[in-house]
């Protein structure tokens, strides 16, 4: 899987990465969005529209041990919910959030 979602998303749920996705990879639940890591082409297209630099290359594993954990959450949750392909409006605790996270 190329890219993943991390706990940066959590409570926030920005859908900017959605709109710019070309194969329609993007599923969420409440929470979150998740990367289907059989539909994601690596593309690198999402990265930068996160507002919150949820989304990483799975790659970035191997020096962020953290960050494996995401790879199997995005692979196991992702195909189970529903696709989400255009966007919507964050979470009410998403500003908070953003703020928390410095960005």
């Amino acid at each position: 899987m190329p890219y993943v979602v991390t706990e940066n998303c959590q409570q926030c749920r920005f859908t900017d990465c959605v709109t710019v996705c070309p194969v329609d990879a993007f599923h969420g639940d409440a929470e979150m969005v998740y990367i289907d890591p059989d539909a994601c082409i690596d593309c690198g297209a999402c990265e930068p529209q996160c507002p919150v630099k949820a989304i990483k290359e799975d790659r970035e594993a191997e020096k962020n041990p953290s960050l494996a954990s995401w790879v199997a959450i995005n692979r196991d949750k992702a195909p189970g919910l529903p696709l989400i392909t255009k966007k919507a409006a964050p979470l009410p605790t998403a500003e908070a959030k953003k703020k928390t996270l410095g960005y």
